[in-house]
């Protein structure tokens, strides 16, 4: 069941908003979350400003650093 605060992400861009803003909700700039994560700042610059083409294993790791689960509802499978 969604919680309240659930954010549904279409698309990369949303993704990005959703990182950048939980990032500065913890109070961290992009050097010391690139220094938690093991990655670049310019890949955690792109990842926030929507880049589609950012690794989906290094897109889990800066959840995964922030806290951040990630839910995915299948459709609903309709009986014949």
């Amino acid at each position: 069941m969604p919680q309240s605060n659930t954010v549904t992400v279409h698309d990369a861009q949303t993704l990005g908003q959703l990182i950048r803003r939980t990032r500065k909700q913890q109070g961290l700039n992009l050097a010391t979350l690139a220094g938690l994560c093991g990655l670049s700042i310019r890949f955690l610059s792109e990842l926030e400003n929507g880049r589609d083409s950012c690794g989906f294993g290094r897109i889990m790791m800066v959840l995964d650093t922030l806290g951040i689960d990630l839910v995915a509802c299948p459709p609903e499978e309709t009986v014949p």
